[in-house]
């Protein structure tokens, strides 16, 4: 594909979005299958299930943070690389896409060293207990010594996006999913490995992934390959200036993450192991919405970017709408699905009748305000797909911030459970807010800038 005939810039814009989001859509249905199966095959083990699963739980936050490292190199050097190809400057896309590389390497080694050291400090910051330590350092310790292909795959799957090759992004996934699925009944029984087991098998799909998408970046079927550069600390600065935000939003989420497991631990009394692996449960339900929703906006962020960069208003705000829209009819059913079988997907995890009835309860509330997130993730992504970093920051923040006030003010008052009513408190009151800047800012936003 030459710079003059990307379909980014002339394909019907309706069609375009479908195209794109529909593969990052079930690229992340898939991705969700790494911490799925996991939880589901740990919940399982003789014995031991329930406790087990709780220790991961204690991890989610790890594992949220490494995204958030690789979202701060995949979104920063993503739209920007999409904007360079709209303004037919190639040879800046490759700087940048390689430079990203270089950042990812880097950020790898600066990660997981501190994050094996302080290990216990970290996981008992997170909720861990004596009974759960050995579960939860066992998969700590082994998803951490991997991070290096959890960056890689996450932070180059978005760059593969943002040239419009959603499609070769979904295989890279739906590959390491495959083997995750595969080797974790191996490695969790068959090997009699345990927890530690399932973040093996977890390592080596991300493995896998990574050494697809990198056969493609580097190969000429890409629009824009990783090539030899120079480390060009200009470029870098730019591309963590714009991937601040989303990697900001993914690590505020890991606070949330924490804050919930430490309130359960706080005011859960005897029942509070329980209810963080419940919590756990409720976690991986939220993102079979969560991820594929993401999946929709960032897989779509090509277009604006590409659009904004070319100064196609038109484009941009139509592509708005139809993303919006998709989001709207995905947050829909994902509701109705959540009120309705919240109760057979915890039995994946667990056959305790305590376990399901509580978990229920937890997806059921939690989920209430899912159709607010129909404007706050188009918006958020959508400005942050443009450059326009500081408003995505913004809305977000507030979202993040309602969340965490409601954390802390909740489970004194109404006991530790309340503390699931935070996430629908935010989603409805963020949305009312996101949705007035999308209808009243955003067009001007978008006229001013692509006019300079």
């Amino acid at each position: 594909m030459s710079q003059t005939d990307s379909p980014l810039g002339t394909a019907p814009v309706g069609k375009l979005v479908l195209q794109l989001a529909i593969p990052a859509m079930l690229a992340q249905f898939v991705n969700i299958l790494y911490s799925v199966v996991d939880r589901m095959y740990v919940g399982h083990i003789a014995g031991a299930g329930d406790a087990a699963l709780a220790g991961v739980g204690v991890c989610a936050p790890v594992v949220t943070m490494i995204t958030a490292i690789g979202a701060l190199i995949g979104f920063g050097g993503g739209p920007l690389m999409s904007i360079r190809m709209g303004r037919r400057d190639m040879d800046g896309a490759r700087q940048i896409i390689t430079n990203s590389f270089y950042l990812l390497l880097a950020l790898s080694v600066l990660a997981t060293v501190p994050l094996l050291i302080f290990k216990r400090q970290i996981l008992f910051t997170f909720g861990c207990s004596e009974l759960l330590w050995d579960y939860a350092q066992a998969y700590f310790t082994t998803y951490v010594s991997g991070t290096v292909f959890a960056l890689l795959s996450y932070g180059l799957n978005q760059i593969t996006m943002s040239q419009g090759f959603s499609g070769t992004a979904m295989r890279s996934v739906m590959l390491g999913a495959a083997v995750n699925i595969a080797l974790d009944p191996v490695f969790i029984f068959a090997l009699h490995m345990g927890v530690r087991g399932a973040a093996l098998a977890t390592v080596l799909s991300q493995a896998c992934s990574t050494v697809y998408i990198l056969r493609f970046l580097m190969s000429d079927r890409a629009a824009v390959r990783i090539t030899r550069q120079p480390v060009n600390f200009g470029w870098m600065r730019r591309i963590v200036q714009v991937g601040l935000s989303p990697a900001l939003i993914i690590a505020l989420d890991n606070v949330l993450l924490i804050s919930i497991n430490v309130m359960l631990r706080k005011y859960g009394g005897a029942d509070s192991d329980m209810l963080i692996a419940c919590a756990a449960i409720m976690q991986s339900f939220m993102l079979v919405i969560t991820m594929p929703l993401g999946g929709i906006t960032a897989g779509t962020q090509s277009i604006l970017g590409y659009n904004y960069g070319a100064c196609d208003e038109k484009r941009v705000m139509k592509a708005f709408r139809c993303i919006v829209l998709l989001c709207l009819v995905f947050c829909g059913i994902m509701f109705l699905l959540a009120q309705t079988v919240s109760g057979a997907f915890v039995k994946i995890f667990t056959k305790d009748p305590a376990y399901i009835d509580m978990a229920a309860y937890m997806i059921r509330t939690y989920s209430l305000g899912v159709l607010g997130l129909t404007i706050q993730y188009p918006f958020v992504d959508g400005m942050t797909g443009m450059g326009l970093v500081k408003w995505g920051l913004t809305f977000s923040m507030l979202r993040k911030g309602i969340f965490l006030v409601s954390v802390f003010v909740l489970p004194p008052i109404f006991g530790a459970t309340a503390v699931m009513f935070s996430e629908p408190l935010s989603d409805v009151v963020s949305a009312v807010f996101s949705g007035c800047a999308a209808m009243f800012l955003l067009p001007k936003l978008v006229a001013k800038q692509c006019c300079k």
